[in-house]
């Protein structure tokens, strides 16, 4: 194998453990507001917005739960969804629209972020009139999702539609020798468990494939 920086390493196995990223909004001055109100974990960051108006960015689970756990902090929680309907349980939908400070923006996307040097608003825009409104929050929870860092090795083994290693609960890939393990991997559930779990798994099955 031989790495980006030109380094060669010889093996019998290889074990792929290239982990996933938060998927990002990919609009301007994301990165400079990072960790100056745009963030990807609400119960990492939450607390820092006890009092203060936030947005969450989102439509699964992970946009539901957010939104629910800020909303016991936070002054007031906007909700953006890009469509009407959601992926998130119904249940924790029913109880996140009982909340008094929690509003829902749908069929929106997020198009702006405002401030200097921190975030003051954000900017939303209707994806059926195509008419804008700001918001005026201090806090952008962004969870749209993960990706995959596969890129570098789409080559070596096969990727799904997401790009993520196609691999089963053996984590045996389709490329002999070649195996993977964590959130790199098709899989239902993505937590540190079971990406712990996996590593056991890959590690036993590149023993047994050297023999």
């Amino acid at each position: 194998m031989t790495t980006a920086g030109g380094s060669v390493y010889e093996a019998k196995a290889v074990i792929l453990a290239t982990g996933a990223k938060n998927r990002k909004l990919g609009i301007e001055r994301e990165q400079e507001l990072t960790g100056r109100g745009v963030s990807y974990c609400a119960t990492c960051d939450g607390a820092f917005y006890k009092g203060k108006p936030v947005a969450v960015n989102g439509g699964g689970n992970t946009a539901l739960e957010d939104a629910m756990f800020l909303s016991n902090y936070c002054s007031r929680v906007y909700v953006i969804h890009r469509r009407e309907g959601f992926r998130g349980e119904p249940q924790a939908l029913e109880a996140l629209r009982a909340k008094d400070n929690v509003e829902f923006i749908l069929n929106a996307t997020v198009t702006g972020l405002l401030g200097e040097p921190k975030l003051t608003g954000v900017e939303v825009t209707d994806k059926l009139t195509g008419e804008t409104r700001v918001l005026e929050v201090e806090g952008l929870f962004v969870a749209i999702g993960q990706e995959p860092e596969n890129h570098g090795f789409e080559n070596v083994v096969a990727l799904d539609h997401l790009g993520y290693i196609s691999a089963g609960e053996d984590c045996t890939t389709g490329t002999p020798g070649v195996f993977t393990a964590g959130d790199c991997r098709t899989k239902a559930v993505r937590q540190l468990t079971t990406a712990a779990s996996d590593g056991a798994v890959a590690a036993l099955a590149a023993c047994s494939y050297i023999g």
